[in-house]
């Protein structure tokens, strides 16, 4: 559906674990590269398997309740706002910068003067591929590579990398609300699985909150800033894992332990590498991932989050996915899209919607 930009290194590239993520080549063939400069980092020549053959579990019972369609929409959060869009391009607030980045989905004109959109601190031009390169301008002066940024007070680092990605994907905002409070009210450490983690906000965010957290992305760099991000906050000492390697060969590893978490999140690329050449296909591999996630969740989980991004499929084909695969499970699957309102200026005026990401998500409840 639409192109989560992603991260710096960009969070999917890897092979399941990867870091490429969104991007805007709904239609385009996939290429190399997964999710960013990080990501094409791990890419080899060779073609690796993504796992060893292992089959679909059969599931019986009744399939859980259905909620759809549930448009999950944020207004922004903390040092992030959508101010404006249009032409092809989204006008965002990231702390004290005014940026401008390309937004194939803004099909409609902007609805502020040109002279706002004039007065920016960054633009990027260039290739608009995810897996494509390009550069930023700073037309009022040259800026520094990071700047600090807050959201749901956790402080991290915002990036320019030259995949327009900024290290942060703002639409999950609403999936980390949803996290941080399942943590919070447990009444008990919850175990949360962040795969194709990223740059670590959502990992923050579940730990500062109370949650022993497993961040697994197949990136070095990734994994790199996201250590940077802890640091800045000085959350050294919350309980994280960080885990660089292939996100299917781990969650395999963690079924044949027997380990188990309360909340995994995952957000998978259309295509990606793994730090080992491991070759990872959306449509090919995504049932078993989420069979095998299915295998570690806890008894008393608390929740399953799917998101996709520009891949050619109605948010119907991850819905009855995920119903399929929590058969028996009792509770329900939510899906729909992810999207951003435009707040203005002012970060407080809403205006239309720009639709980021398909998504489902199992509740117990």
């Amino acid at each position: 559906m639409k192109q989560k930009e992603r991260r710096p290194g960009q969070k999917k590239t890897s092979g399941p674990s990867g870091e490429s993520r969104r991007d805007d080549r709904a239609g385009r063939s996939p290429k190399p590269v997964a999710r960013s400069a990080a990501s094409r980092e791990t890419l080899r020549e060779s073609a690796v398997p993504v796992a060893a053959a292992r089959p679909l579990t059969t599931r019986s019972g009744e399939r859980p309740a259905e909620r759809v369609p549930v448009i999950l929409e944020s207004l922004g959060a903390g040092d992030f706002h959508l101010i404006d869009s249009g032409d092809g391009q989204k006008l965002e607030q990231y702390g004290p910068y005014r940026i401008i980045r390309p937004e194939a989905q803004a099909l409609w004109r902007p609805s502020l003067a040109p002279q706002i959109w004039e007065k920016v601190d960054a633009v990027f031009t260039g290739d608009t591929d995810e897996e494509g390169t390009g550069r930023w301008r700073f037309p009022k002066a040259a800026l520094g590579e990071t700047w600090p940024l807050n959201l749901l007070g956790v402080d991290f680092l915002g990036r320019f990398t030259s995949f327009r990605h900024v290290g942060v994907f703002p639409e999950q905002i609403v999936h980390w609300s949803w996290m941080k409070d399942q943590v919070e009210r447990a009444g008990r450490p919850l175990k949360v699985l962040n795969l194709f983690g990223y740059t670590g906000v959502a990992s923050l965010v579940a730990a500062a909150a109370g949650a022993e957290v497993t961040h697994v992305d197949a990136s070095k760099k990734a994994i790199g800033w996201a250590r940077e991000n802890q640091a800045l906050g000085r959350m050294e000492k919350l309980p994280i894992r960080w885990i660089c390697e292939d996100a299917m060969k781990f969650i395999l590893r963690e079924e044949r332990r027997g380990s188990q978490y309360d909340i995994i999140l995952t957000d998978p690329p259309k295509f990606g590498r793994g730090p080992n050449g491991e070759v990872w296909h959306l449509f090919e591999h995504l049932p078993l991932m989420l069979d095998v996630c299915r295998e570690i969740l806890s008894p008393r989980a608390a929740g399953l989050v799917l998101t996709a991004y520009s891949i050619r499929a109605s948010f119907y084909s991850i819905h009855e996915l995920m119903r399929e695969t929590m058969r028996g499970a009792g509770g329900a699957v939510e899906s729909g899209e992810l999207v951003i309102r435009e707040a203005g200026l002012d970060g407080k005026t809403p205006g239309r919607a720009l639709s980021t990401s398909l998504f489902s998500r199992w509740v117990p409840k």
